[in-house]
């Protein structure tokens, strides 16, 4: 099983950028899938998930507006667009896939991919 996210980069302040989370060997649309991010500084946080199949989909507060996570099953791939990005949104983002949407606490998630860096910087 593996996930691999990709779509990262250095991005100036104010611009869009989607990263993507395609899986291999597992069936995205069977999992939970989250977003979580490592701030430079700051622990890890989850960001946004979407539930088995696409049912619903969860964000953290600060994530709100700004953050659309996505499933295109066809394509196996889960996809975390990010608009109006900012510095502090500089990190490496990474999905994991479970079996419950869960972005606070202890993560309980099976299978994680290695991460894609993205710099918001001018």
């Amino acid at each position: 099983v593996q996930l691999a996210e990709s779509g990262g980069g250095l991005v100036q302040p104010g611009e869009s950028r989607r990263i993507s989370c395609v899986g291999s060997r597992i069936r995205l649309d069977r999992y939970a899938v989250a977003w979580f991010r490592q701030s430079p500084g700051k622990d890890e946080e989850g960001v946004a998930c979407i539930d088995v199949g696409g049912s619903f989909t969860k964000y953290r507060n600060f994530a709100k507006g700004r953050f659309t996570v996505s499933g295109d099953w066809a394509e196996n791939t889960v996809y975390l667009q990010i608009d109006n990005l900012q510095p502090e949104d500089t990190g490496t983002y990474s999905c994991a896939a479970g079996g419950v949407c869960q972005l606070t606490g202890e993560p309980q998630y099976d299978y994680w991919g290695r991460g894609t860096q993205v710099t918001v910087s001018s």
